[in-house]
């Protein structure tokens, strides 16, 4: 009889645990579905922001653009005019002037700045150095070749320039040989 008390209570008490077991188990899928809905929202989410940020760049491009446009109209409007007096030598050279300081004054006020270089020391942070000239000025910029600017601050194009370079005294007189030579040939 014992026997069959303990048996009963051994079926007790692993249907007790089964049933625990079960509990458990159905509350960790009810978690598990809500982690999945969860993910699928953040999912969602994610998706749709970058569809929006997408829009929202091109959009500010489209405006950037738009805004551009408008600030040049005047000196289409200008070339125009000059166009008109392409006869007139004096007056279109006026007009051209006049455009010139449109458009410069236009790109200006966009924050271009010109890179100031000659005289200074070379830069290769703004300076692009197509010419190297024997110089007392060793590394300074002694000539312009072409304009180099910048945008709040970020350079868009860098000047190109020639420098000085201090000329090695060996060199110099072998220069100055080479040159008396071809001079007397």
């Amino acid at each position: 009889m014992e026997q069959k008390r303990d048996s009963r209570e051994k079926k007790s008490s692993s249907e007790k645990e089964l049933e625990g077991l079960r509990a458990r188990l159905a509350e960790t899928q009810k978690h598990s579905e809500e982690y999945r809905e969860m993910l699928q929202r953040v999912q969602a989410d994610f998706e749709n922001y970058k569809k929006r940020a997408e829009r929202e760049s091109f959009e500010a491009r489209e405006h950037a653009n738009r805004e551009f446009i408008a600030r040049m109209l005047p000196s289409i409007d200008s070339f125009q005019l000059a166009l008109k007096s392409v006869e007139n030598r004096e007056q279109f050279t006026e007009g051209v002037k006049m455009i010139y300081s449109q458009l410069y004054s236009t790109l200006e006020g966009m924050g271009l700045r010109q890179i100031e270089c000659v005289g200074k020391s070379f830069d290769p942070y703004m300076h692009e150095v197509l010419l190297v000239s024997e110089s007392g000025d060793d590394g300074i910029v002694l000539e312009e070749l072409q304009k180099g600017y910048m945008v709040k601050g970020a350079v868009i194009r860098h000047s190109k320039v020639r420098i000085g370079k201090k000329a090695d005294e060996g060199k110099k007189t072998d220069t100055l040989q080479n040159e008396k030579k071809i001079s007397e040939a």
